[in-house]
């Protein structure tokens, strides 16, 4: 094994053993992994920079208590990775569905960062959500949660 692949080994298991629980940025990560390996392996300082360029600058969990229309006390976990500020402030959408967790909004501020990279415009990656969810709320309850 080259001394490259020994490298992008390493980045990878390091990655891995950092966020063992966190699937889809771990998928995430793989793929693109694939994609630039033949990078990687022609000039390696691309792989130092990918290396910075998976951990998030910030991430935040945080409780998002609300009433419902019947009065109940309800409470939603809200999320927000900030990826990278590299080409300038943070740009992402929201995401609202039951199944998002802390990895689901990481992923997508990881796909962000490239999405944005590859417009002209000056922007950074990041992207927020809860596991709220939206569908068959009334508009009272989404304004209370929101």
């Amino acid at each position: 094994m080259s001394a490259v692949a020994e490298k992008i080994a390493s980045v990878r298991a390091n990655i891995r053993r950092r966020d063992p629980d966190q699937r889809e940025f771990l998928q995430a990560v793989d793929e693109v992994f694939e994609s630039l390996t033949p990078v990687f392996e022609k000039d390696p300082q691309y792989l130092e920079v990918f290396e910075r360029l998976v951990e998030p600058e910030r991430q935040i969990s945080f409780r998002v208590p609300w009433i419902d229309d019947s009065g109940k006390q309800q409470v939603n976990r809200g999320f927000r990775v900030q990826m990278s500020s590299a080409l300038g402030p943070y740009k992402g959408g929201l995401r609202f569905h039951p199944t998002v967790n802390l990895s689901v909004i990481k992923f997508l501020a990881f796909e962000q960062t490239f999405k944005n990279s590859l417009t002209t415009l000056m922007m950074g990656a990041g992207k927020g959500g809860s596991d709220f969810d939206p569908r068959g709320r009334s508009d009272r309850e989404v304004m209370a949660f929101c």
